[in-house]
Parts: C-alpha cells; sequence; structure tokens
C-alpha cells in the first residue's frame, strides 16, 4: 500500500479489525519511510464492474461515487450513517450477485430508488427527481403519488356547504 504521505510503498500492517458485520477490514497502517500512520478499508469486491451510461459511454463502476449520490439524496435527514453503509453496502452486493459484469446506469438508480425509497420517502423523491429528471411539479407529484401507492392521482373535488 503506497503511503498517501510521502508515496514510500514501504508499509507496515499495525492493526486490522473487521467492520460492518465483517463485510469491510479495517487496517491501521504505518509507514516506514516516514512514520505516516494511515487506515485503509479492504472489502470483497465478487467481480469488476462496468456501468452502461445513458449515452452508451462505459466506465468502471465507483462504490464511492454511488455513496456520495446517495448521501445527497439524504443531506440533512435524520438517517444513521452505519444504516446508509449498510444500504450502499446491499446494493453494491445486489449488483454483483446479478450475474453480469456490465451493468447500466438505469438499472443502477432503480436499485437504489428503490433502497432509498424503503428507507427515507424524502431522499427517495429527492434521488429520483435528478435520476429521472424532473422538469414540472406534476413530476414530483408523480413520485409522491408513486410513493402513497396510487397509480394515478386523481384531483380531489372539494365542495362547500351552499348557504
Amino acid at each position: 500500500m503506497r503511503c498517501p504521505s510521502c508515496g514510500s510503498l514501504d508499509t507496515q500492517v499495525k492493526d486490522s479489525r473487521p467492520t460492518e458485520d465483517s463485510a469491510v477490514i479495517r487496517r491501521r497502517r504505518v509507514c516506514l519511510s516516514c512514520n505516516f500512520r494511515f487506515t485503509t478499508f479492504e472489502r470483497v469486491q465478487l467481480r469488476e464492474l462496468t456501468v452502461i451510461k445513458r449515452n452508451g459511454r462505459r466506465v468502471p463502476f465507483d462504490r464511492d461515487k454511488l455513496m456520495r449520490s446517495v448521501q445527497i439524496a439524504l443531506r440533512k435527514r435524520s438517517v444513521d450513517p452505519e444504516r446508509i453503509e449498510q444500504m450502499v453496502s446491499k446494493i453494491v452486493r445486489e449488483l454483483e450477485s446479478m450475474g453480469e459484469n456490465e451493468v447500466s446506469s438505469e438499472a443502477i438508480g432503480e436499485i437504489v430508488m428503490e433502497h432509498l425509497r424503503a428507507l427515507d420517502d424524502v431522499a427517495y423523491v429527492r434521488f429520483a427527481s435528478v435520476y429521472r429528471n424532473f422538469r414540472e411539479a406534476k413530476d414530483f407529484r408523480a413520485a409522491l403519488d408513486e410513493l402513497s401507492g396510487e397509480e394515478e392521482a386523481e384531483p380531489q373535488v372539494v365542495s362547500t356547504p351552499q348557504k
């Protein structure tokens, strides 16, 4: 592991411990050249995933990018960071277990929305508004109707008593 301070490859593991239900190993390291201490995380990767973007471009899957987009959707929401980490890990495992090396960005977006819907309604609508490129208020209304289980929102008629 390259030292982030001096760039030396001569580093040593000082401590290792499991985290996240033993899905990740946290390692404390020290650089033998400059004595800089740093932490690394080691995860199991079942397969190398490639994302097929909407424009047809292919890019390597980036777990950190997924985490950032989920955190943006959950900004200022009272959701425990550990639950966010667990949700992202579940999404990654789901993508890796699909059996394909290439996955479309649309498939990733739908899976993320499914998990966000179960976690936090506001985050779901926020993510959906960017992912589905909402342009008008009716797009938000349709997403909210989806949340409440209504297929199609019917206008409500309010009658006022006449005198």
